[in-house]
């Protein structure tokens, strides 16, 4: 086997002494000190969060205050990681929209497995689960990270609602019921 022996050229006496490199790495570090800093004082400071983010999944309700989901069960099916944990319920006989919809008995999201993929606010077709613009979610247990219902309600609030769905289904069955007269 044949042995290639590479030349190297002599160092200078600059380079032997390593001085442009110390220059050269001052210089950065001199750039760096003299720039405006861009590190933000989190929780103080919060960073603009862009359009189109996905953030924490949460239930909204319409503007008369009731639950828009109906128990469908879409968003538990769609979710890839199955972080969604539906119980279906019926409303009571005695409410005034038992006819029309039925509500969640239980309705459970983990956080810990949520990939915030949006998957469950694309598939609602009552505009039920949201992805709202918070991004900081903690807990000192893995049980607090699971946001149960009452808790999800709490972080959607009340969203505007276009479609009042129940409010003409109501309307057109007591126009039947009354003949069509009004």
């Amino acid at each position: 086997m044949a042995v290639i022996q590479v030349e190297r050229k002599p160092l200078t006496l600059a380079e032997r002494t390593y001085l442009p490199q110390i220059y050269h790495g001052l210089k950065t570090t001199l750039k760096h000190l003299m720039a405006p800093t861009v590190t933000l004082e989190y929780p103080e400071q919060r960073p603009e969060i862009p359009t189109g983010y996905r953030g924490v999944p949460t239930l909204v309700k319409d503007p008369n205050g009731r639950e828009k989901c109906v128990s469908c069960q879409l968003c538990e099916f769609v979710c890839p990681p199955k972080a969604i944990r539906i119980t279906p319920g019926e409303l009571p006989e005695a409410s005034p929209h038992a006819h029309v919809e039925r509500a969640p008995q239980a309705f459970d999201i983990d956080m810990l497995r949520c990939i915030y993929c949006g998957l469950c606010q694309e598939v609602c077709p009552e505009e039920a689960i949201w992805l709202q613009k918070q991004y900081s979610m903690t807990g000192y247990t893995r049980a607090e990270m699971v946001n149960h219902k009452d808790r999800l309600y709490e972080l959607g609030g009340t969203l505007p609602d276009d479609h009042f769905k129940w409010d003409k289904k109501k309307a057109a069955e007591d126009a039947a019921a009354h003949g069509g007269h009004h």
